[in-house]
């Protein structure tokens, strides 16, 4: 499927396609491709460049929302526009018992802090994490390891995005006959 107007914004939409339970065809892959590259379209917009009933582009637009498959509409922002422009790759190790959820919770309280996901392996959490310079991420650093439960951090700075965080390959994918 190509994309309208250039790369799309993929990462405006958010979304999750859980276990099968939701099919994607190809009328929903080409209204999130638009509204990934021009979240502000509008619906009746949006249907007269698809070709299709204006009710028929804010049914599916409801669906997918209340099936969970679109998350989020808001915009995206750039790190590195606000100030933030070091990316880092942070794997926790935390003590036994003191729990996933607490520790999360408490990672969730340092803005820096963009994502945190539980992980297999040696390490139990990985932490994508954003700081204004290679000195300030020092001082993020430090905010996470006195985290309580946490006993162990390794962290690796990213030096360049080689591709942004992206669905849409995902969602045309799902589109196609599973093999």
């Amino acid at each position: 499927m190509s994309t309208l107007g250039g790369t799309p914004l993929d990462y405006l939409v958010s979304l999750t396609i859980a276990g099968g339970d939701m099919s994607v065809d190809a009328l929903d892959a080409q209204i999130l491709e638009l509204f990934a590259a021009e979240p502000r379209v509008g619906v009746l917009e949006a249907s007269r460049r698809l070709g299709v009933a204006r009710g028929t582009v804010q049914a599916r637009l409801d669906r997918l929302h209340r099936e969970g498959v679109v998350r989020g509409w808001g915009p995206d922002i750039d790190t590195t526009a606000i100030g933030y422009p070091v990316t880092a790759f942070a794997t926790l190790q935390i003590e036994q018992g003191s729990g996933h959820t607490t520790v999360a919770a408490a990672l969730a309280r340092i803005p820096e802090v963009l994502e945190v996901h539980t992980i297999t392996g040696a390490e139990d959490l990985w932490c994508r994490i954003v700081a204004r310079s290679n000195a300030d991420l020092q001082r993020v650093i430090d905010q996470v390891v006195i985290v309580r439960g946490i006993q162990r951090a390794s962290t690796v700075i990213a030096l360049a995005e080689q591709i942004p965080h992206r669905v849409l390959p995902l969602v045309n994918a799902a589109t196609l006959p599973t093999p």
